[in-house]
């Protein structure tokens, strides 16, 4: 089965779905909110209903409340300094490569070494065919010759398949 063939069969199945989505969006008069002039009101106004419960309990753990903004904040803040371990502003991301620059050159030569072996995507790279196949074998790719016709037309298919 060719590129083309797999891509316009999922365009006729997602434009099936999108009638399917339209089915079950249901019907606007059986919302029991009271704006039932849309979806987005609606939500809207159980959004307003929650805000108005007032259920924000600093002091205790529950089921039945939350912690304020600030309250969540602090104890992000505590966990990350927890996470980090003292490490300096221009290692926290993670203190073991800190340990590295530290202990010497060898941990540092390493990482570069390591690095240098990656396929890069911010820079242009010369990899030889055996290197460009299995990059594209480590991330479920294709060569470019294998992707076939790449001119049809998605669009005019997608909008034959709706209702």
């Amino acid at each position: 089965m060719s590129l083309t063939t797999r891509i316009e069969s999922l365009v006729l199945r997602v434009a099936q779905e999108f009638n399917d989505v339209r089915v079950k969006a249901g019907n606007l008069a059986q919302l029991t909110t009271t704006d039932k002039s849309s979806l987005v009101a609606a939500i809207n106004e159980l959004k307003a209903a929650v805000v108005a419960s007032g259920a924000i309990d600093d002091t205790q753990v529950a089921t039945t409340s939350t912690y304020s903004s600030s309250k969540i904040v602090t104890l992000l803040d505590t966990l990350k300094a927890e996470i980090l371990g003292g490490a300096d502003a221009a290692y926290d991301t993670l203190l073991e490569i800190q340990q590295l620059l530290q202990d010497g050159t060898s941990g540092l030569d390493a990482l570069l070494t390591a690095v240098n072996h990656r396929v890069r995507f911010d820079a242009e790279q010369t990899l030889t065919a055996t290197e460009q196949a299995q990059a594209r074998s480590n991330i479920g790719a294709v060569a470019a010759a294998d992707v076939g016709d790449t001119d049809t037309d998605f669009v005019a298919i997608f909008e034959g398949a709706l209702l």
